[in-house]
C-alpha cells in the first residue's frame, strides 16, 4: 500500500508525525511525506522534533514546490491521503481545486482518481465558511476526522489521545494498529 501523509500549517503537527512512526511499522506500507512550509514551521514551535527527523520517518519526502513530483500524476497509483493537520487555508485550497502546490495537488490526484483522501481539520470555533468547506468537502467524497479526543478509553496522557486518534485514521484506511481501545458496550 502506497499513503501520502501531508502535514499542513495549522497546529497539531503531532497528528502527521505520529501517523509516519505508526506507519513505519507497518508491513507492506510505502509512505510518501509533503509538508507546507508552515507545517515545517509548525514541527518546531509546537515538538521537539527536528524537521529532517521527521522526514526520516518517510519512506520518500518530497518538496511541496515540487509539482512534477511522481504523487502529483494518477498514474503513481497511490492508495490514499491523509493530510494531518489539515488547515482551513489547504482544505480551502482542495475543495476549491487550488492545486498550486504539490501537497494540494496531491489531494486534487486523490479526488480525481477515487482514492481516499482525509483531512484533519484543526480549527477551533469554526465559522460559516469554514463549515461550508467541510460540507462541499464532504460531497466531493472527502472523509473529514477531526482530532476530537474520546474519553470512554480513559486516556492518562495527551499521547494516548494523539494515539487514539491516529488509531482510527488508520481504521479508515483499513490498517489496524492496536492503538485504539475499541468500545465494547456496556454490560448492564
Amino acid at each position: 500500500m502506497r499513503l501520502i501523509i501531508g502535514i499542513s500549517g495549522a497546529s497539531g503537527v503531532i497528528y502527521g508525525i505520529r501517523l509516519l512512526e505508526v506507519l513505519r511499522e507497518q508491513e507492506d506500507v510505502e509512505t510518501h511525506l509533503v509538508m507546507s512550509s508552515t507545517g515545517r514551521m509548525n514541527i518546531e514551535i509546537e515538538t521537539d522534533w527536528k524537521i529532517k527527523d521527521v522526514e526520516k520517518l518517510a519512506d520518500v519526502v518530497h518538496r511541496n514546490k515540487d509539482i512534477g513530483a511522481m504523487i502529483a500524476s494518477g498514474s503513481n497509483q497511490s492508495d490514499g491521503m491523509i493530510v494531518a493537520p489539515c488547515s482551513m487555508k489547504t482544505l480551502s485550497a482542495i475543495v476549491n481545486s487550488y492545486a498550486d502546490n504539490l501537497l494540494c495537488r496531491a489531494a486534487d490526484v486523490m479526488l480525481k482518481e477515487r482514492k481516499r483522501l482525509i483531512l484533519v481539520p484543526r480549527e477551533s470555533p469554526l465559522h460559516t465558511g469554514h463549515c461550508r468547506l467541510l460540507y462541499e468537502a464532504t460531497r466531493m467524497g472527502i472523509d473529514i476526522a477531526p482530532p476530537m479526543p474520546a474519553f470512554y478509553n480513559r486516556p492518562e496522557s495527551v499521547d494516548d489521545i494523539v494515539n487514539h486518534t491516529v488509531g482510527r485514521l488508520l481504521d479508515l484506511i483499513g490498517l489496524e494498529s492496536g492503538l485504539v481501545k475499541r468500545w465494547t458496550g456496556v454490560s448492564g
